[in-house]
C-alpha cells in the first residue's frame, strides 16, 4: 500500500492533488503546530489585470502552540469575499460555472475548524476530478503512533502503523526524510517531482503554482486528469 501524508492546505495547487492520485490512502496531518500565512489559512488565484492574489480564511485568534485541528473560523461572510474575487474569471474562464457550483456547494456548509472546511474542499475537489484515493484525517483515525522525535518521523511512525509498504512525499521536504530509518522498517521511501504544467489563462504571462480553482477554470476534469499524471517519482 502507498500512502501520502500532508497538513490539510485550502484549495491547494494541482501538485497536492497529483500527490493523492499517486497512493492508495492520504491522511491530513492536524496534529502538529498551526503556522500562520501557510497554505492552511490561504491560497492565490489570478489578479484581475497581472500576477496573483491571496483568496484567504479568516481565523480566530490562537496562541503560538494551537495545532492545527483547534484553529477555528473566525464568524463572518467571507465566502462572498471569495466569490467576489473569483468574478474576475466569469469572462474568460471557459468552466466559471462548473467551479462556481462547485464551490457553491462546499461553502454553503458550515465549517466551524479550518480542518472541517479543507477536509471537505479536498474530498470534494477529488470527487469533481474522479480521484478515488480515500482521503481521511489524522486526529479521527484513533492511530497510537510511537513517540515522534522530528518533523519526519511522523511519516515513518505513522506508515508503520498502517502497514504501508510505500511512503510518497513532495520532493521539496526530501531533507526531513532519514531513507534508511524507512528501509529499516521495509517501507519504499519515493519523491514525486510535477513536471511543468501550464494551460491558457487568457494573458500574456502564464502564472505558476496557483491554487487548483485556476486550474479548474480553464480546464475540464478530463484535462486535468492528464495533467495529473505529470510527475516523477524518484
Amino acid at each position: 500500500m502507498k500512502i501520502a501524508i500532508m497538513q490539510p492546505y485550502i484549495f491547494p495547487h494541482i501538485g497536492y492533488f497529483q500527490l493523492i492520485n499517486a497512493v492508495d490512502k492520504f491522511i491530513l496531518l492536524d496534529t502538529v503546530q498551526f503556522i500562520r500565512h501557510g497554505w492552511i489559512e490561504r491560497n492565490r488565484i489570478l489578479k484581475q489585470d497581472n500576477g496573483w492574489i491571496y483568496i484567504k480564511i479568516p481565523l480566530e485568534k490562537h496562541s503560538r502552540n494551537t495545532q492545527i485541528k483547534d484553529i477555528k473560523i473566525r464568524k463572518e461572510n467571507w465566502q462572498d469575499k471569495i466569490f467576489a474575487q473569483l468574478q474576475q474569471y466569469k469572462k474568460k474562464a471557459k468552466y466559471y460555472n462548473n467551479v462556481i457550483e462547485l464551490l457553491s456547494n462546499i461553502l454553503e456548509k458550515k465549517y466551524e475548524t479550518i480542518t472541517e472546511l479543507n477536509y471537505e474542499i479536498i474530498k470534494s475537489i477529488c470527487s469533481y476530478l474522479e480521484i478515488k484515493t480515500p482521503v481521511s484525517i489524522f486526529s479521527e483515525n484513533n492511530l497510537e503512533i510511537e513517540k515522534v522525535n522530528n518533523a519526519g518521523e511522523w511519516a515513518l511512525n505513522i506508515s508503520k502503523k498502517v502497514k504501508a509498504g510505500t511512503y510518497i512525499n513532495p520532493v521539496g521536504g526530501k531533507k526531513l526524510f532519514d531513507k534508511e530509518k524507512f528501509t529499516n522498517n521495509n517501507i519504499e521511501l519515493k519523491f514525486i517531482v510535477a513536471n511543468n504544467i501550464s494551460y491558457s489563462q487568457k494573458r500574456e504571462n502564464f502564472e505558476d503554482g496557483l491554487s487548483i480553482i485556476d486550474v479548474m477554470m480553464f480546464n475540464s476534469p478530463e484535462e486535468i486528469k492528464i495533467m495529473l499524471e505529470k510527475y516523477t517519482l524518484i
